[in-house]
């Protein structure tokens, strides 16, 4: 019984979904993901800290 609940909740669902995506402006989420994680990356290099010179093994001496 559970497999036949699952299933017609399952295809309720993409049928809500494809109505909605057919009648109404709905984002495209990979667009916005991806202008997301551009932000994300350019805020990330924008404030991120100055690596720290490396110092040779020689001037220890």
């Amino acid at each position: 019984m559970g497999i036949i609940k699952n299933s017609f909740t399952f295809m309720i669902g993409t049928v809500c979904g494809v109505y909605i995506a057919q009648n109404y402006n709905i984002p495209n989420i990979h667009k916005l993901a991806d202008y997301s994680l551009s932000m994300a990356k350019q805020a990330e290099e924008r404030y991120r800290k100055p690596k720290k010179p490396d110092r040779d093994e020689d001037d220890n001496f």
